[in-house]
């Protein structure tokens, strides 16, 4: 019988597949990993949008931490839509229980359609609570421009934010630049500032498509899943990024709107 490593992921489900627990989970599938979930909403949602978002109680987000942890030995875990205050420090309770455990946290605010999936007033808790006990935050320009309070124009404001963010807690920053504003560039940059004050750039050909719906959710779930089987952290977010380009270019056709990328594309790669 393989011994199979076990991953858990936090985070809002996406009733139209393409983002969120769906995402997580199709990604820890083809990392081979096993997943499991913790719900904390479910959204009402597909590639135009998100139609509703219905939290669930707070009970039974306790209760789904209960039983995980009462049965599976999780061996890494990651965080994505957390609705509000109440949630995180309920959430960062447990993180907090378990410092063994590596943790992502994904800091999703907005939804690609532009729906709000964080009440304002809970970034400063996320701050307080949660950045503190990552082990890597994998934030876009407008979530880190939020988390660190500074304005990203550039690849200079990009290495700054990440220090910012790495000096309210966090080990490890990602900071994801597909969102520059002024990159008139063919490439996109992703920067990664590591525990050890090392910093890399990642540059990858930019691919010019509206299917991009998920792909934070994946890039955090299949770095996750690759420090769950014991990879060190360059190694993760290296193969992390591959993973999520190959699923952009490589692309399907689901839904009229911004729609999902292709979970199965690396695995066509590795072949």
């Amino acid at each position: 019988m393989e011994n199979v490593k076990q991953v858990l992921t936090i985070a809002g489900s996406d009733s139209g597949g393409g983002a969120g627990i769906q995402a997580d989970l199709k990604t820890f599938q083809e990392r081979k990993v096993f997943g499991m979930s913790i719900i904390v909403a479910v959204t009402a949602q597909n590639t135009r949008g998100v139609q509703g978002s219905y939290p669930l109680p707070l009970e039974a987000v306790q209760a789904q931490f209960d039983s995980i942890f009462s049965d599976f030995d999780v061996s890494a875990m990651k965080t994505g839509m957390l609705v509000g205050s109440s949630y995180i420090q309920l959430i960062a309770s447990e993180i907090q229980k378990r410092p063994e455990i590596p943790y992502i946290l994904d800091p999703v605010m907005i939804a690609k359609g532009g729906s709000a999936l964080m009440e304002d007033n809970a970034i400063s808790d996320l701050i307080e609570y949660l950045v503190p006990l990552a082990t890597l935050v994998t934030p876009n320009i407008p979530e880190a421009e939020r988390i660190a309070g500074v304005s990203i124009e550039t690849k200079e404001d990009m290495i700054k934010a990440a220090k910012i963010i790495q000096s309210q807690g966090a080990k490890n920053v990602l900071l994801k630049g597909g969102h520059l504003e002024d990159s008139q560039s063919e490439m996109t940059s992703d920067y990664l500032l590591l525990e050890n004050g090392e910093g890399q750039w990642f540059e990858n050909d930019r691919v010019y498509t509206e299917n991009t719906h998920g792909t934070g959710d994946t890039l955090a779930s299949c770095i996750v899943a690759e420090l769950a089987k014991g990879s060190g952290m360059k190694e993760a977010v290296t193969l992390g990024i591959d993973f999520v380009y190959a699923a952009i270019s490589d692309g399907i056709a689901v839904g009229h709107g911004h729609g999902p990328t292709n979970h199965w594309s690396y695995r066509k790669k590795e072949e």
